[in-house]
């Protein structure tokens, strides 16, 4: 198969297979891993979200579109139409918005064309925008994950030391399945599950504020307290999050206070807490323990 080297973009090289994962990126202190069982519960709309809500403690944060298939972070970021070019060292230069320097395979193939590649071409890809962006310092590189538990998960997993990584589920069942296989799935690969982000949580109607439980309600929390993981918030159905996904301007970077931003401001900062705990804390959550905070 010839290598993947996408038009005006450096020379792919694939690299040479490690023995072992890398301690990590050189210049990102924390790798966190976006994650589903399932698609369809709103994966990157959390991840585009907190990651600018990381962004906006003063954390220099980049946002890597791990989701080959389906990359919907340049629209979700306004940025479509972007494209990447080369920086100055001669590696590719990340598209920068809302505090975030932003990488997407949507960068590349524009418009409404389908990416048809088997697993490894989408792994070499990965760990293209992995090794050869200028991310510069990091404190945290957030990477949104395509749904389920195949290649670009063992890529990651094999290819860099993952800090971490967050599991979005909504909660029904059906949803809950997946999302307990997604985290099984890390735990067998050696990745910390620093917790479970139950989205779509409830629907409040704008006009009479009266609570509705669409897709059920607390099945994520039930869920973390089983498999030993921290729970680490819920997000409501709110229309002001589809809408500012489609047009490009996330609720978390719109003006003015809401519940909605409090909600992801609140899973950052348990975020931000999971990945400084203990190291013995860590390595307790490898084996599915929970993490114990003063």
């Amino acid at each position: 198969m010839a290598d993947f080297q996408p038009k005006g973009l450096p020379v792919f090289t694939p690299p040479a297979p490690a023995a072992a994962p890398q301690p990590t990126l050189p210049n990102a202190k924390y790798l966190i891993a976006v994650a589903s069982g399932k698609g369809g519960v709103g994966k990157s709309t959390v991840a585009v979200n907190f990651a600018i809500a990381l962004a906006q403690t003063g954390a220099r944060v980049g946002l890597l579109d791990a989701d080959i298939y389906g990359p919907n972070v340049p629209m979700m970021t306004g940025t479509e139409g972007k494209q990447l070019t080369g920086a100055p060292s001669g590696k590719i230069a990340p598209i920068e918005k809302y505090g975030l320097k932003i990488v997407s395979i949507g960068f590349v193939n524009q418009g409404d064309t389908a990416v048809i590649w088997r697993g490894p071409l989408v792994g070499r890809m990965i760990q293209q925008f992995l090794t050869d962006v200028e991310w510069g310092e990091l404190d945290y590189l957030i990477i949104d994950m395509p749904p389920g538990t195949g290649d670009a998960q063992l890529t990651l997993s094999q290819a860099v030391a993952l800090s971490g990584a967050v599991i979005v589920s909504t909660p029904q069942d059906v949803a809950l399945s997946d999302a307990k296989k997604g985290i099984n799935m890390f735990r067998k690969v050696n990745v910390p599950v620093l917790g479970l982000i139950e989205n779509m949580s409830y629907f409040a109607c704008p006009h009479c504020g009266e609570r509705t439980e669409i897709f059920s309600h607390g099945g994520a929390q039930a869920a973390a307290q089983k498999l030993d993981v921290p729970f680490l918030g819920e997000v409501p159905l709110d229309m002001r999050i589809r809408i500012g996904g489609d047009q490009g301007e996330p609720i978390v970077a719109q003006k003015g206070d809401s519940p909605i931003k409090a909600a992801f401001h609140q899973i950052a900062a348990q975020l931000i807490a999971q990945v400084n705990a203990p190291e013995a804390e860590k390595e307790k959550s490898i084996l599915g323990k929970v993490f114990k905070f003063s």
